[in-house]
């Protein structure tokens, strides 16, 4: 492993597409990290020319060239993970490639539609910090019908819910029982849980647009890999915040 200059361990790992930057930083709190053979656990270390392992594995940036982005219509009951102790099917299991993917967020194992995976890390980074308000849209089937005007305005104005007050969201009414939601946070089960504070349990739920890459025809289950021009709209997406 040989980068181009002093990073963050958490960084590098992330860059190397390991994990997230959260999730390495993990990685290096448990000690499973070595720098040149010493076991590092200060995701802050700074690396520049040393030797790096993950669990003995040697690690190494990717050249410009090797990252990628696939897009996938993850179906239901895959999860949103590189791996599964429980050994459920996950979604980098439906991309065929010698790359290390690793997911761009996360949809809950019974929500389907469109999830980004790549070996970029920072990409990755920028597309889910709160701090950079990328947009994600998400059609909803909802329960307890007909739809209220009441619903539509406080999804619209923000919810409170137990962790706090959404930000507004975009909402169109598409059916008697369809929604679609534009959210730019990405708390757990968001959502469902502002759909259901508004009086309408969400029966299925899809994700048909993240930032500017829209779901389309993509099959259940399959995948594709981004053009360049379509990876470079996503970093145009999150290349800076919209909060001042």
């Amino acid at each position: 492993m040989v980068a181009a200059a002093p990073m963050r361990l958490a960084k590098f790992l992330a860059t190397a597409g390991v994990a997230s930057r959260r999730a390495a930083e993990e990685i290096v709190r448990d000690g499973r990290v070595t720098v040149d053979g010493e076991v590092i656990l200060d995701p802050a270390f700074g690396v520049e020319h040393q030797s790096v392992t993950v669990d003995g594995a040697a690690i190494e940036l990717p050249q410009a060239s090797a990252l990628v982005v696939y897009a996938v219509n993850k179906p239901a009951g895959v999860v949103s993970t590189a791996s599964d102790p429980q050994r459920r099917r996950t979604v980098v299991s439906l991309v065929p490639t010698d790359a290390r993917l690793y997911p761009v967020g996360r949809l809950d194992a019974d929500t389907t539609g469109l999830i980004l995976l790549t070996n970029d890390g920072p990409l990755a980074h920028r597309l889910t910090h709160p701090s950079f308000e990328v947009d994600k849209t998400y059609r909803a089937v909802v329960g307890n019908l007909p739809i209220r005007q009441g619903a539509l305005r406080a999804l619209k104005a923000g919810v409170e819910l137990d962790d706090g007050r959404t930000s507004p969201a975009r909402v169109a009414l598409v059916g008697n029982d369809t929604l679609e939601l534009t959210i730019h946070e990405g708390r757990k089960r968001q959502v469902k849980r502002m759909c259901e504070a508004v009086g309408h349990p969400v029966v299925s739920l899809t994700r048909i647009r993240f930032g500017p890459l829209q779901l389309g025809s993509l099959p259940l289950g399959q995948h594709r890999q981004l053009s360049a021009q379509e990876v470079s709209l996503l970093r145009a997406a999150g290349s800076g915040s919209r909060r001042a």
